[in-house]
């Protein structure tokens, strides 16, 4: 008997998966009828609030997670169901993130991966222009870098959120992948490379191993310098693939960031609190006062109710008194007991406290 061809192999399993995506599409689309029925309701009883969710959307995801029985990986439920989710908000109010531009930044990256693609995208010029667009309401929600896994402390970042009103409500992590780019994929001609600082340290030491000879000029963001080297081919850039197709640059050279494992913390910042989930995360900024021994009564609170921390990070107070704020990340949520009390008696012992924001942990 004749083995079956390979395309009659393929036929009944191509018809199942038709099947399926014709039930899933049947499936999502009454999933958007509910979301909208939820909307509807809340309007009835006057408690619309923010079409945003953190928590809820966060508990979504995690629910499925522990549900999900395989073969797709924790990871792709999360990409998967974030989306879906998006699309829902979406049907009933479009959520408007504010970002670093122009268009391919990693910031606008991460704003799409935490909140899905169905949003409104408000590109923004600076960090500064950022935190004033969700405090104006021009946009609900910002996404800002707060840390390197190469270079630390996003310290801009850090200042807003001493001085803002806005609260952190989420985070996201992503890999940052570097490339080095040009109009026509050489360097012929090219006599500088432009980059955000950040960025441009991350490339230090490929830069100077590979091409000593070119200026290294920073800019306001790795987009711009993507868009400034579209117009000008004695400019090359250092930005990620999306910046590379936005702006119809081509590579000269792939991951040239001098850390392999080079990622980027991102927060999500607005005007409203996320309640907590049982997986949660809390920042605060602390001062203390010039004593002897401030520092680890500060952290003694932490100690005596069991509360983890994750993060410890120090920024001058700029008084000329060698006086410093103190960037704490929590594990749990500030309306966590544990957390509570610790906070309760902190508060009594620092010169300075405020609660940036309890959120969900990635």
């Amino acid at each position: 008997m004749a083995e079956p061809s390979l395309q009659a192999s393929l036929e009944p399993l191509r018809a199942q998966i038709d099947s399926l995506d014709e039930q899933i599409l049947q499936l999502l689309n009454q999933r958007a009828q509910a979301a909208l029925q939820v909307g509807e309701v809340k309007k009835r009883f006057d408690a619309a609030g923010p079409i945003l969710k953190p928590e809820r959307e966060a508990l979504i995801i995690r629910r499925l997670q522990t549900l999900n029985p395989g073969p797709l990986p924790e990871a792709a439920v999360a990409a998967v169901w974030g989306q879906v989710i998006s699309a829902c908000r979406g049907l009933e109010s479009m959520l408007t993130v504010a970002f670093l531009g122009p268009q391919g930044s990693f910031s606008e990256q991460a704003a799409y991966e935490h909140f899905g693609r169905a949003i409104t995208g408000l590109r923004c010029e600076s960090f500064d222009e950022v935190f004033r667009a969700v405090e104006a309401g021009q946009a609900d929600v910002g996404m800002v870098p707060v840390e390197n896994s190469t270079e630390g402390a996003v310290n801009r970042s850090l200042d807003l959120l001493l001085h803002s009103s806005l609260k952190v409500l989420g985070e996201r992590t992503i890999r940052i992948h570097h490339n080095l780019l040009t109009l026509t994929g050489g360097l012929e001609g090219v006599t500088r490379v432009l980059g955000h600082p950040q960025a441009l340290a991350q490339c230090q030491a490929w830069l100077s191993r590979n091409h000593p000879g070119l200026e290294r000029m920073p800019v306001a963001s790795n987009a711009q310098a993507a868009r400034m080297a579209s117009e000008d081919a004695s400019c090359a850039a250092i930005a990620g693939d999306a910046a590379a197709a936005a702006w119809g640059l081509s590579t000269v050279a792939s991951g040239i960031q001098d850390d392999p494992q080079n990622q980027t913390r991102f927060l999500a910042v607005g005007l409203q609190d996320a309640g907590p989930t049982g997986r949660d995360k809390t920042s605060l900024v602390l001062a203390v006062p010039n004593r002897a021994g401030a520092v680890y009564d500060m952290l003694a609170p932490f100690s005596h109710h069991g509360v983890s921390m994750t993060r410890l990070e120090s920024r001058p107070a700029r008084t000329g008194q060698w006086e410093y704020y103190f960037y704490v990340d929590l594990l749990g949520h500030h309306d966590d007991e544990p957390v509570s009390l610790a906070l309760a008696e902190l508060r009594q012992q620092v010169a300075f406290f405020k609660i940036l924001g309890s959120y969900p942990r990635q």
